[in-house]
């Protein structure tokens, strides 16, 4: 399985930061690719599922999403599928650094075997080149946003 880790300082409170990652339906806000959410609790749990929404260009698809931990100020994650086929595992963990906090970023490719291979093909008319090079570049502008709008929001 290909994994990718980006981390970023925040100088904000581990909550509001866990917050704003949490609102699955504003990830919009931060995200090049991720457009937000469809049926998301205002303060997921685990366990909790929604529909995850994305565009890529013309391209516009929706996925399945569990929460797998929602410890508020620490972690938020959740696995991605796309009907009965496992796609990927995204997770924030957020840990305190000096004068704020430092998040990680991970994402998590599961789509394994023949129907991974599949998958892989297709998903590769939709974001062409390596996937985890894909990922690695949205998550540095995601982790940028959210660095921006959570400290703003602080000073303001």
């Amino acid at each position: 399985m290909t994994t990718v880790t980006e981390s970023i300082h925040i100088s904000a409170p581990a909550r509001r930061v866990y917050d704003l990652i949490a609102d699955v339906a504003g990830m919009g806000r931060f995200s090049p690719e991720a457009t937000g959410a469809v049926g998301a609790p205002r303060e997921p749990a685990v366990g909790d599922t929604f529909w995850g929404t994305n565009r890529n260009g013309p391209w516009f698809w929706m996925t399945r999403c569990r929460v797998t931990a929602a410890d508020p100020g620490r972690a938020f994650a959740f696995d991605v599928d796309l009907g009965p086929f496992p796609v990927s595992a995204w997770s924030y963990r957020i840990e305190p650094d000096g004068e704020g906090v430092l998040v990680n970023e991970t994402w998590v490719d599961r789509r394994d075997g023949l129907r991974g291979r599949v998958m892989r093909v297709g998903g590769s008319v939709m974001i062409p080149g390596p996937r985890d090079e894909h990922n690695r570049q949205t998550m540095r502008a995601t982790l940028a946003a959210l660095r921006e709008w959570a400290e703003s929001a602080e000073s303001g």
